[in-house]
This record gives C-alpha cells, sequence and structure tokens, in this order.
C-alpha cells in the first residue's frame, strides 16, 4: 500500500494539475486556428501571394471541405445538435454541478471547440453563397481564422484561471 501511495503522489491524475491536460488543450487550439474549414492556413497565405495554381488548388479544396459540411449539417445537423447539446450538458451538470474535475476539463475543451464547428458551419454557408473565389475567399478565411483564434485565447484563459483556482483549492482544502 505505501508503494501505491507513493506512485499516486508522484503522479497526479487529477485534469488541471496534469501537464499531458495543458499539452493537449495547446495542440488542440493549435491544430484549430491552423485548419481553416480543413485547409492549412499557409496554403492561403501561399495563394494569396503567388496566385495561379496555388488559387485554384485553394478554391478546390475549400469548395471540397464547404460541400462535404454542408452535407453533414444538411443530412444529420439535428442529430448532430441534439447528441452534442446532451453532451455538453452532461459534462456541465456532472463538471460543475456535481463538481468533477475531470468533466469540467473536457468541458472547458469541448463547449468552446463546438462554437468553433458553428463558426465553421456559418463561414461555409458563407462561402456557398458566393465567397468562394479570389480576394472574397481569402478575407473569408482570415475572418474566420482571426474569429477562432479570439475563441482559442479566451478558451485558454478562462480554463488557465478555472484551473488555477481548482489545484489551489484543492491545495488549500486537500
Amino acid at each position: 500500500m505505501e508503494w501505491y501511495e507513493l506512485v499516486r503522489e508522484v503522479i497526479d491524475l487529477r485534469s488541471f494539475s496534469n501537464l499531458w491536460y495543458w499539452i493537449a488543450l495547446a495542440v488542440v487550439w493549435s491544430t484549430t486556428s491552423h485548419w481553416v474549414l480543413g485547409v492549412p492556413y499557409d496554403m492561403v497565405l501561399r495563394a494569396r501571394r503567388h496566385g495561379g495554381q496555388s488559387v485554384i488548388d485553394l478554391e478546390t479544396l475549400v469548395q471540397i471541405n464547404t460541400n462535404r459540411l454542408l452535407h453533414i449539417g444538411r443530412v444529420s445537423g439535428l442529430w448532430l445538435l441534439g447528441i452534442a447539446s446532451f453532451a455538453l450538458t452532461a459534462l456541465g451538470l456532472l463538471g460543475f454541478y456535481y463538481w468533477v474535475e475531470f468533466a469540467q476539463a473536457v468541458f472547458l475543451l469541448a463547449f468552446p471547440m463546438t462554437i468553433v464547428g458553428v463558426l465553421s458551419l456559418s463561414t461555409a454557408r458563407l462561402i456557398e453563397a458566393g465567397e468562394s473565389h479570389g480576394e472574397a475567399l481569402f478575407r473569408r478565411m482570415r475572418i474566420h481564422r482571426i474569429i477562432t483564434q479570439a475563441i482559442g485565447i479566451a478558451s485558454i484563459f478562462v480554463t488557465a484561471m478555472f484551473g488555477m483556482y481548482q489545484n489551489l483549492s484543492i491545495g488549500v482544502l486537500g
């Protein structure tokens, strides 16, 4: 039993004091802000700078991903909305009513990503409605990326503040 206690003290399995949670949070937001509608943002920058075949490639890839997102939204959007609402509500209740730290950590990752998902669907609709070529496409992709980054910054800030609160309160109370 002594060995188990030693391992438990050395390897902290709580979410907000675990280094792996913070690495995962950074990777999720870094990846999300780099891949705009499934297109790497460096491809948008290259198309804007060089034109020609790069623009054609970008427009093609954006069209493919936009059609895919809109198809998913039209075919199974209500089901996804119901499942996501249920999952977020369950995580919110477990995390903030029953005070389960793992549920809090997952909620603080999943809720902002849901907002980014809705933003992606909205951006896909705008692109389908006519912003699918040239400068209008570059502008729409840039706006989407900036809003995604703002959501990410706010999410990381809120998660960090809540995580510090959790660690301090558990340290004081525990």
